[in-house]
């Protein structure tokens, strides 16, 4: 069996400092996608000595960063959705650090393309308007991508933090979240259209159950982590190829509140 995690780290010294090196050590996961690393690239692979990495920093200092970690070697790696945008020209700085792929030899053969993303969160707020348009931009673009990995035939998963609750049940209070940034109907719909029209399967909510929750983040206000008042962002999705193959998923060890950027 093959074991895959994913966290956002909210900064890999950080994590660190609180122990993350236990937390791997008691899962032994055997890939690791990590978002928000916010690290230069020699100081990702110090952390994770003897792993086979994959990294790929954002261009604004102290901002995203993805990493695809495997104890197995990767027998390529693609960085970025520069190709998927409307003319293939290089990605805004906002954009980089959020997608990085790895295809993961596996030991009876064959490969697993393993993709650890870092969506924008985007801002409702008034002045911020600009935050969704590029949020729209990027998620056509990972739309894109997911189209065609849906359709590949070895196994692929997507994992990371998406910054979108896409049903009721991801969200405590959706109610009051109706016209806020990560619960917005245009956001919500892209999660629809990728989990039907293009087949890929949210493992969480397959084998964690119905829901409310398990949430994967909370807001700093009202006490929001000790009463469990979040939202699920974070996902394992796997094309139709992997999904049928996959027996358990799980939040194993749920972060504690953090900006969101």
């Amino acid at each position: 069996m093959l074991t895959v995690a994913t966290a956002n780290v909210n900064g890999i010294r950080a994590a660190f400092r609180r122990n993350m090196d236990a937390w791997i050590a008691a899962r032994t996961p055997d890939v690791l996608l990590l978002q928000e690393v916010r690290a230069p690239d020699e100081l990702v692979h110090e952390y994770l000595d003897g792993w086979h990495v994959a990294h790929l920093p954002s261009e604004i200092k102290g901002r995203a960063g993805v990493a695809v970690a495997s104890r197995l070697p990767l027998h390529a790696v693609r960085t970025g959705l520069a190709a998927h945008g409307p003319d293939g020209e290089p990605e805004p700085p906002v954009d980089t650090g959020r997608w990085v792929e790895a295809d993961v030899e596996l030991p009876g053969g064959g490969l697993l393309t393993a993709v650890s993303a870092y969506l924008h969160s985007g801002s409702t707020s008034p002045g911020q308007e600009h935050t969704m348009v590029a949020k729209y931009a990027h998620l056509d673009k990972v739309t894109a991508r997911l189209a065609e990995l849906a359709g590949a035939e070895h196994p692929a998963v997507v994992a990371g933090d998406l910054n979108i609750a896409h049903r009721n049940v991801d969200i405590a209070n959706w109610k009051g979240n109706l016209k806020n940034a990560g619960f917005l109907p245009q956001e919500r719909a892209y999660v629809d259209r990728w989990t039907t029209e293009l087949g890929w399967a949210d493992l969480g909510r397959e084998h964690g159950g119905e829901g409310p929750g398990p949430f994967t983040w909370w807001s700093w206000r009202g006490q929001s982590y000790v009463n469990d008042r979040g939202w699920r962002i974070d996902y394992q999705l796997a094309n139709p190829a992997l999904a049928a193959r996959a027996v358990k998923g799980r939040a194993a060890a749920p972060r504690r509140p953090a900006p969101r950027r």
